[in-house]
Protein backbone atom coordinates (compact mmCIF):
# COMPACT_ATOMS: atom_id res chain seq x y z
CA UNK A 1 0.00 0.00 0.00
CA UNK A 2 3.36 2.13 0.14
CA UNK A 3 4.77 1.77 -2.57
CA UNK A 4 5.48 4.02 -5.85
CA UNK A 5 3.12 2.11 -7.93
CA UNK A 6 0.38 2.44 -4.98
CA UNK A 7 1.03 6.39 -5.15
CA UNK A 8 1.05 6.56 -8.84
CA UNK A 9 -2.53 4.62 -8.71
CA UNK A 10 -3.41 7.11 -6.32
CA UNK A 11 -2.04 10.35 -8.66
CA UNK A 12 -3.96 8.74 -11.61
CA UNK A 13 -7.41 8.23 -9.72
CA UNK A 14 -6.58 11.91 -8.41
CA UNK A 15 -5.73 13.29 -11.77
CA UNK A 16 -9.10 11.58 -13.39
CA UNK A 17 -11.59 13.67 -11.32
CA UNK A 18 -10.27 16.95 -12.74
CA UNK A 19 -9.92 18.66 -9.21
CA UNK A 20 -6.39 18.67 -8.46
CA UNK A 21 -5.73 22.43 -7.24
CA UNK A 22 -3.35 24.70 -5.12
CA UNK A 23 -4.64 26.01 -1.61
CA UNK A 24 -4.95 29.65 -2.94
CA UNK A 25 -7.53 28.55 -5.93
CA UNK A 26 -8.95 26.36 -3.94
CA UNK A 27 -10.24 29.44 -1.61
CA UNK A 28 -12.74 30.25 -4.80
CA UNK A 29 -13.43 26.83 -5.64
CA UNK A 30 -16.52 24.40 -4.83
CA UNK A 31 -15.12 21.50 -5.87
CA UNK A 32 -11.51 20.45 -4.89
CA UNK A 33 -8.56 17.96 -3.80
CA UNK A 34 -5.42 19.63 -2.40
CA UNK A 35 -2.28 17.08 -2.32
CA UNK A 36 -0.03 18.07 0.96
CA UNK A 37 3.13 16.32 1.97
CA UNK A 38 4.90 16.83 5.45
CA UNK A 39 8.31 16.12 5.40
CA UNK A 40 9.19 14.43 8.52
CA UNK A 41 12.54 12.98 7.91
CA UNK A 42 14.17 12.61 4.64
CA UNK A 43 14.20 15.58 2.35
CA UNK A 44 15.73 12.30 -0.32
CA UNK A 45 12.30 10.79 -0.28
CA UNK A 46 10.30 14.02 -0.92
CA UNK A 47 12.42 14.74 -4.15
CA UNK A 48 11.61 11.16 -5.14
CA UNK A 49 8.60 11.67 -4.99
CA UNK A 50 8.27 14.93 -6.65
CA UNK A 51 10.27 12.59 -9.62
CA UNK A 52 6.93 10.64 -9.68
CA UNK A 53 4.78 13.43 -9.93
CA UNK A 54 6.83 15.38 -12.46
CA UNK A 55 6.61 12.15 -15.29
CA UNK A 56 2.47 12.02 -13.97
CA UNK A 57 2.49 15.85 -15.18
CA UNK A 58 1.10 16.53 -11.51
CA UNK A 59 2.25 19.44 -9.02
CA UNK A 60 1.82 18.50 -5.40
CA UNK A 61 2.63 20.81 -1.70
CA UNK A 62 5.38 19.90 0.07
CA UNK A 63 6.09 21.87 3.62
CA UNK A 64 9.48 21.32 5.28
CA UNK A 65 10.76 21.72 8.80
CA UNK A 66 13.17 24.34 9.79
CA UNK A 67 13.68 22.57 13.45
CA UNK A 68 14.16 18.84 12.52
CA UNK A 69 17.03 16.69 13.40
CA UNK A 70 16.84 14.29 11.01
CA UNK A 71 17.87 16.53 8.20
CA UNK A 72 19.12 20.01 7.55
CA UNK A 73 17.08 21.87 5.41
CA UNK A 74 19.91 24.46 4.61
CA UNK A 75 22.38 21.86 3.59
CA UNK A 76 23.41 22.87 0.33
CA UNK A 77 22.53 19.14 -1.12
CA UNK A 78 19.09 19.73 0.18
CA UNK A 79 18.61 23.30 -0.68
CA UNK A 80 19.51 22.20 -4.20
CA UNK A 81 16.36 19.71 -4.46
CA UNK A 82 14.05 21.96 -2.90
CA UNK A 83 14.79 24.75 -5.29
CA UNK A 84 14.57 22.26 -7.82
CA UNK A 85 10.95 21.57 -6.89
CA UNK A 86 9.64 24.57 -6.73
CA UNK A 87 11.22 25.30 -10.21
CA UNK A 88 9.85 22.33 -11.54
CA UNK A 89 6.12 23.51 -10.59
CA UNK A 90 5.88 22.24 -6.57
CA UNK A 91 4.54 24.42 -3.81
CA UNK A 92 7.05 24.67 -0.78
CA UNK A 93 5.75 25.78 2.68
CA UNK A 94 7.15 25.63 6.45
CA UNK A 95 6.32 22.30 8.20
CA UNK A 96 5.99 24.23 11.42
CA UNK A 97 7.24 22.55 14.51
CA UNK A 98 5.74 23.87 18.12
CA UNK A 99 8.75 22.77 20.24
CA UNK A 100 6.88 23.00 23.12
CA UNK A 101 5.42 26.41 22.28
CA UNK A 102 1.44 26.85 23.79
CA UNK A 103 0.97 30.95 23.87
CA UNK A 104 -0.68 31.60 20.39
CA UNK A 105 0.98 35.35 20.00
CA UNK A 106 4.47 33.63 20.33
CA UNK A 107 3.52 30.29 17.93
CA UNK A 108 2.00 33.56 15.05
CA UNK A 109 5.12 35.42 15.84
CA UNK A 110 7.36 32.35 15.58
CA UNK A 111 5.42 30.81 12.03
CA UNK A 112 5.86 34.60 10.56
CA UNK A 113 9.89 34.50 11.72
CA UNK A 114 10.61 31.09 10.17
CA UNK A 115 8.71 31.74 6.94
CA UNK A 116 10.35 34.86 6.22
CA UNK A 117 13.48 32.78 6.88
CA UNK A 118 13.30 30.86 4.12
CA UNK A 119 12.43 33.12 1.85
CA UNK A 120 15.52 34.89 2.70
CA UNK A 121 17.44 31.84 2.39
CA UNK A 122 15.76 29.68 -0.72
CA UNK A 123 15.33 33.15 -3.01
CA UNK A 124 11.66 32.69 -3.02
CA UNK A 125 8.22 33.66 -1.44
CA UNK A 126 7.15 31.08 1.66
CA UNK A 127 3.97 31.82 1.77
CA UNK A 128 1.96 28.74 3.25
CA UNK A 129 2.51 26.38 6.24
CA UNK A 130 1.48 23.24 7.93
CA UNK A 131 1.58 22.42 11.85
CA UNK A 132 3.71 19.25 12.67
CA UNK A 133 1.53 17.35 15.66
CA UNK A 134 -1.24 20.11 15.93
CA UNK A 135 -3.24 19.69 19.37
CA UNK A 136 -7.22 20.40 19.52
CA UNK A 137 -6.44 24.11 20.86
CA UNK A 138 -4.10 24.94 17.74
CA UNK A 139 -6.83 23.42 15.16
CA UNK A 140 -9.82 25.31 17.11
CA UNK A 141 -7.57 28.49 16.63
CA UNK A 142 -7.73 28.52 13.10
CA UNK A 143 -4.73 30.39 12.61
CA UNK A 144 -4.56 32.81 9.82
CA UNK A 145 -2.78 35.55 8.22
CA UNK A 146 -3.31 37.95 5.18
CA UNK A 147 -1.88 36.86 2.33
CA UNK A 148 -0.66 33.31 3.89
CA UNK A 149 -1.90 29.81 3.65
CA UNK A 150 -2.34 27.65 6.87
CA UNK A 151 -3.35 23.95 5.66
CA UNK A 152 -5.28 23.67 8.90
CA UNK A 153 -7.37 26.62 8.49
CA UNK A 154 -11.36 26.22 7.97
CA UNK A 155 -10.68 26.77 4.38
CA UNK A 156 -9.06 22.88 3.64
CA UNK A 157 -10.06 21.44 6.99
CA UNK A 158 -12.87 20.78 8.80
CA UNK A 159 -12.16 20.02 12.59
CA UNK A 160 -13.92 17.56 14.58
CA UNK A 161 -12.77 15.67 17.99
CA UNK A 162 -13.55 12.41 17.12
CA UNK A 163 -12.91 12.21 13.35
CA UNK A 164 -13.39 8.38 11.42
CA UNK A 165 -13.28 7.33 8.10
CA UNK A 166 -17.19 7.09 7.68
CA UNK A 167 -17.62 10.65 9.43
CA UNK A 168 -19.19 13.40 7.46
CA UNK A 169 -17.56 16.55 7.12
CA UNK A 170 -17.34 19.73 5.15
CA UNK A 171 -13.76 19.06 3.65
CA UNK A 172 -12.74 15.57 3.71
CA UNK A 173 -9.23 14.73 5.03
CA UNK A 174 -6.85 11.60 4.16
CA UNK A 175 -4.12 10.93 5.50
CA UNK A 176 -1.67 8.05 5.70
CA UNK A 177 -0.18 9.03 9.18
CA UNK A 178 1.83 6.22 11.03
CA UNK A 179 1.61 4.41 8.24
CA UNK A 180 -1.97 4.21 8.52
CA UNK A 181 -5.17 5.96 6.57
CA UNK A 182 -7.14 6.46 9.05
CA UNK A 183 -9.58 8.55 7.77
CA UNK A 184 -10.52 6.56 4.70
CA UNK A 185 -8.06 5.67 1.63
CA UNK A 186 -7.86 8.29 -1.72
CA UNK A 187 -9.54 5.35 -4.25
CA UNK A 188 -12.18 6.94 -7.10
CA UNK A 189 -14.87 6.29 -4.65
CA UNK A 190 -13.81 8.74 -1.85
CA UNK A 191 -12.44 11.25 -4.19
CA UNK A 192 -15.74 11.11 -6.09
CA UNK A 193 -18.44 11.23 -3.05
CA UNK A 194 -16.73 14.34 -1.28
CA UNK A 195 -16.37 17.77 -2.91
CA UNK A 196 -13.87 19.07 -0.87
CA UNK A 197 -10.75 16.91 -0.10
CA UNK A 198 -7.11 17.53 1.31
CA UNK A 199 -4.87 14.15 1.08
CA UNK A 200 -1.82 14.00 3.78
CA UNK A 201 0.73 11.92 2.94
CA UNK A 202 4.33 11.74 4.44
CA UNK A 203 7.44 11.07 1.64
CA UNK A 204 9.38 9.22 4.01
CA UNK A 205 6.14 6.51 3.79
CA UNK A 206 7.09 5.73 0.47
CA UNK A 207 9.42 4.04 -1.44
CA UNK A 208 9.81 1.36 -4.70
CA UNK A 209 9.18 -1.66 -3.00
CA UNK A 210 6.46 -0.27 -0.27
CA UNK A 211 7.36 -1.31 3.22
CA UNK A 212 5.49 -2.16 6.33
CA UNK A 213 5.68 0.23 8.58
CA UNK A 214 8.78 -1.31 10.84
CA UNK A 215 11.18 -2.51 7.54
CA UNK A 216 10.44 0.97 6.04
CA UNK A 217 12.08 2.61 8.84
CA UNK A 218 14.83 -0.45 8.67
CA UNK A 219 15.32 1.32 5.05
CA UNK A 220 15.38 4.73 6.31
CA UNK A 221 17.73 4.65 8.61
CA UNK A 222 19.96 2.51 6.37
CA UNK A 223 19.83 5.57 3.55
CA UNK A 224 20.84 7.90 7.21
CA UNK A 225 23.61 6.01 7.91
CA UNK A 226 25.02 5.99 4.22
CA UNK A 227 24.15 9.35 4.02
CA UNK A 228 26.65 10.27 7.36
CA UNK A 229 29.14 7.84 6.06
CA UNK A 230 29.16 9.82 2.76
CA UNK A 231 29.15 13.21 4.53
CA UNK A 232 32.34 11.88 6.94
CA UNK A 233 33.95 11.01 3.88
CA UNK A 234 33.92 14.10 2.01
CA UNK A 235 34.96 16.18 5.09
CA UNK A 236 37.88 13.93 6.53
CA UNK A 237 40.60 12.37 4.42
CA UNK A 238 41.70 10.06 6.66
CA UNK A 239 37.97 8.18 7.35
CA UNK A 240 38.40 6.76 3.58
CA UNK A 241 40.79 4.08 4.80
CA UNK A 242 37.69 2.91 7.13
CA UNK A 243 34.81 3.67 4.49
CA UNK A 244 33.89 0.73 3.18
CA UNK A 245 34.48 -1.24 6.00
CA UNK A 246 31.25 0.89 7.65
CA UNK A 247 29.69 -0.02 4.36
CA UNK A 248 30.05 -3.47 4.65
CA UNK A 249 28.83 -3.32 8.19
CA UNK A 250 25.47 -1.33 7.05
CA UNK A 251 24.80 -4.44 4.26
CA UNK A 252 25.51 -6.94 6.79
CA UNK A 253 22.92 -5.65 9.13
CA UNK A 254 20.47 -4.97 6.39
Amino acid sequence: MFSYDDYKEIITQIKATGLNTTYQKALNRERFIIMRHDVEFSVSRAYALSRIEDNLDFTANYFFQWTNNSYNILSRRNMDMIKDMQERGHHIGLHFALNGLTDLKLIRKQIIKEMNILSEMFGFEINQFSIHRPGQSILQANIKFPGIINAYQDDFFTYSENTAAESQLKIKYLSDSNHIWRYGYPDEKTLNNHNKIQVLTHPFAWTKKGYDNFDNYKTLVQEKYIEMIDSIDNECKDFRDYKDHFLTDCTTNS
